[in-house]
């Protein structure tokens, strides 16, 4: 129920457009996120779902290396940039 509630708090800032001009905005789905980590590589995805972290919609994205390790990638959902 708390992961519904922030998807649609999520969806609700981004869909409004008196945020940011449209041109400015480059917002990144949590698919799209999640097929840009896998993309090339022989990851596997365990999981993916959008927090907010600092105030900004991040996608957060569990995978298992090829080496067996268990690796999370952070996604800016407005930009789309890897973040640390």
């Amino acid at each position: 129920m708390r992961n519904l509630l922030k998807a649609v708090i999520v969806a609700l800032l981004f869909s409004n457009s008196c945020f940011a001009d449209n041109d400015q905005l480059a917002s990144i789905s949590l698919d799209e996120a999640t097929k840009q980590i896998i993309e090339g590589t022989y990851n596997k995805v365990l999981g993916a779902q959008t927090e907010i972290i600092d105030g900004k919609a991040v996608h957060v994205i569990k995978v298992l290396t090829p080496d067996g390790r268990i690796r999370y990638y952070k996604i800016d959902a407005e930009t789309g940039q890897l973040v640390n």
